[in-house]
């Protein structure tokens, strides 16, 4: 059964925006644990410009379901991971100008560095992973260090089926989904879970959902932007809904 990931992030953006205590990223896990999600996702930043340490300590001790921890690959991240216990914690590029992540962890370029951060969490009995660019090298990068669970980045796809007219059988959006299928490929070959995630929404998520093997999509942009006019709740519930009908088909 094909699972669904809410990032929450962007309900702490609009917190930040004012400096405030509302809305509560806690409340917004529990609207999203009741709309269907399977887990809940936040990415810690350096800079904090959202998700702030108090949130993550309060998710972990109230999100009943898994919380996944977004965040670099660095000591104090990995420390406070080993110190939080999420179900989850994966390791991804950041840059204080990106507005989001723009691409995919080079593990092949930097496997000591990330290999060490991903020892630890796997010492401290966490679930890592690695969200990585579709490339094959990569993937096998991910199985040289250990790691349990592979994130494909769906940004180039949903890029091509942004700028493609939304056609999903277009040439462009035919060639990024098949890299995205044969990097999942490899993945469950290597025993690695495969999910995907970044960019990903209500118009283009089921191609991707219908991918054979794929385990979790992480979806959150979207998701918030919907539920400023239907709610968190019904906003996880319809993207829910449209993978699961993807996943059967």
């Amino acid at each position: 059964m094909i699972e669904l990931g809410v990032n929450i992030d962007h309900v702490a953006t609009i917190r930040q925006a004012r400096r405030t205590y509302e809305p509560d990223p806690v409340w917004a896990a529990v609207e999203a644990h009741l709309g269907g999600a399977d887990g809940i996702t936040v990415h810690l930043r350096e800079d904090r410009r959202h998700i702030q340490d108090a949130d993550v300590r309060r998710l972990r001790e109230l999100t009943h379901i898994k919380l996944n921890l977004e965040m670099a690959a660095t000591d104090e991240m990995v420390e406070l991971a080993c110190a939080l216990k999420p179900e989850m914690a994966m390791l991804v590029p950041e840059g204080r100008h990106e507005v989001t992540t723009e691409g995919g962890l080079d593990i092949a370029g930097q496997e000591a560095r990330i290999g060490a951060a991903v020892k630890k969490l796997n010492d401290a009995g966490i679930v890592c992973s690695v969200f990585i660019d579709a490339e094959l090298a990569q993937v096998h990068a991910a199985a040289r260090i250990g790691v349990k669970v592979c994130e494909i980045h769906t940004g180039p796809y949903a890029h091509a089926f942004y700028e493609k007219g939304r056609d999903a059988e277009s040439p462009a959006v035919v060639t990024e989904l098949d890299k995205i299928r044969q990097a999942g490929a490899l993945i469950r070959d290597l025993g690695m879970r495969f999910n995907a995630g970044h960019a990903l929404n209500y118009a283009n998520v089921k191609p991707v959902a219908a991918i054979p093997g794929i385990r979790e999509l992480h979806i959150g942009h979207a998701i918030v932007s919907r539920a400023v006019f239907v709610g968190l709740r019904d906003a996880v519930a319809e993207m829910k809904r449209l993978m699961v009908e993807a996943a059967h088909r």
